[in-house]
């Protein structure tokens, strides 16, 4: 039961997080308005996230749970790659489309200090992209594909899947895809790469 309080008590803060970010952004947001938000106490914010920057590398690290998660337990179990792939793609056009996968993008954006963009790469792509990468070369190995760099090989697939729609999403161009278009998009993206290093000789 402390434990599911505790869980709770988390969202709230979070919660508070991530509206004080879109109000006032990185820079004017503070562990202090953050637990007044929240009604919490400034004790229980520092125990629990160390600082401001400890608390929002948490919430982007939340953020790419799901990700996280599927990714290490389809590796684990050596899971098909392509497959993998196939239920990978329309999760992450889903989290990166988020609203508050845009709320920290937007606030990055905006942040001339470039901390918070800093931490979005460190806790987000920097501990996804290897996961990505050990698909990919399980998909080489399975003769799936066919590259000699896994790095290129990872930046060409991220940018087939999502390209500018990220971008388009932060903006406010697009409304975030539903389930249909995700697959679609994603389904398309993970055909092109199949066709792009799919040959007989090395193409990344």
């Amino acid at each position: 039961m402390r434990e599911e309080r505790r869980l709770i008590r988390q969202e709230q803060i979070e919660q508070a997080a991530y509206a004080l970010l879109e109000e006032k952004g990185f820079a004017g947001t503070t562990m202090q308005g953050i637990a007044l938000r929240a009604r919490a106490s400034n004790q229980t914010l520092y125990a629990w996230y160390g600082d401001k920057p400890g608390l929002f590398r948490t919430l982007v690290a939340r953020n790419a749970d799901q990700l996280r998660d599927l990714l290490q337990a389809r590796i684990a179990a050596n899971g098909d790659p392509v497959e993998t792939l196939e239920q990978f793609g329309p999760l992450l056009i889903e989290v990166l489309t988020h609203p508050r996968a845009v709320a920290l993008n937007r606030a990055a954006a905006a942040d001339p200090s470039g901390a918070l963009g800093r931490l979005i790469g460190e806790a987000g792509r920097g501990s996804i992209g290897p996961l990505i990468q050990q698909v990919l070369l399980a998909a080489r190995d399975n003769g799936d594909l066919h590259f000699c760099d896994p790095q290129a090989a990872l930046v060409l697939y991220v940018d087939l899947l999502i390209g500018d729609l990220q971008i388009r999403r932060v903006i406010g161009l697009i409304a975030a895809p539903d389930a249909s278009a995700r697959h679609t998009r994603a389904a398309r993206a993970l055909t092109l790469l199949r066709q792009l290093l799919g040959g007989s000789a090395p193409a990344a």
